[in-house]
């Protein structure tokens, strides 16, 4: 396969949709656990988000880490662009109706797969507004905080301070449990597009894949319901 199959031909696009997905997956993995940071507030009430706000710090400051999210940002690009365009040619080839209408037992999600990336590009949108772009141009709400001599942004305060208003609760909810729907089918789906299809890994890569669907997404659920609620901060 030539490298323009592999951005134009239905199989090089599934392959990108694969390989980029699982990078996706593994980078929610390492954001949640960052996050996650923030509950070390519930068990000291007098940490005040110091844990979160030097992992935050080391995320932003590390030469090698900024690569790594050019990278990220190139390929969760890559991952909407091949997606609609997959979408679109299978609502193409399927331009002319049928009498009767087979699903083949798929889940309405694993059908619904363009509709659910389109609520978490929504999602994602208001999310980099909302801490990533604070971060790295405006600053705006991010006032400095110092440990042991550092000076860095009080990205704990910024999350105290975004998740007060409840239509944002919504918008976050909103957008998790889209990606848990995204993941549950995506997850198996990306490792059949790289080619396994024994059935015994393939059952188990669909369990881990709804486990890990449902964990990433009651994570990042609770953080924002946690501030609103008054359980840290």
């Amino acid at each position: 396969m030539t490298w323009k199959q592999v951005f134009t031909s239905s199989v090089g696009k599934k392959l990108v949709m694969g390989l980029t997905g699982i990078s996706l997956v593994l980078f929610l993995i390492v954001h949640a656990g960052i996050n996650a940071c923030v509950f070390a507030d519930m068990v000291d009430p007098n940490e005040n988000g110091e844990m979160f706000n030097k992992a935050a710090h080391f995320m932003g400051s590390t030469v090698l880490i900024r690569i790594m999210e050019i990278g990220l940002f190139a390929g969760i690009i890559l991952h909407i662009f091949q997606g609609y365009l997959l979408t679109l040619e299978n609502k193409q080839k399927r331009s002319v109706g049928y009498a009767v209408t087979y699903t083949d037992g798929s889940k309405w999600y694993s059908r619904s797969m363009g509709l659910l990336g389109t609520l978490i590009l929504i999602f994602l949108v208001l999310h980099l507004y909302h801490f990533w772009v604070s971060a790295r141009f405006t600053h705006e709400g991010l006032a400095p905080v110092t440990y042991n001599g550092v000076e860095m942004h009080n990205m704990f305060a910024l999350m105290q301070a975004t998740f007060t208003e409840w239509w944002v609760i919504g918008v976050y909810t909103a957008g998790c449990i889209s990606l848990a729907y995204h993941l549950a089918h995506g997850f198996q789906s990306a490792f059949r597009t790289l080619g396994v299809h024994n059935k015994r890994y393939t059952t188990l890569l669909t369990t881990v894949g709804y486990a890990y669907s449902i964990i990433i997404t009651l994570a990042f659920i609770f953080m924002p319901l946690s501030f609103k609620l008054g359980w840290i901060g």
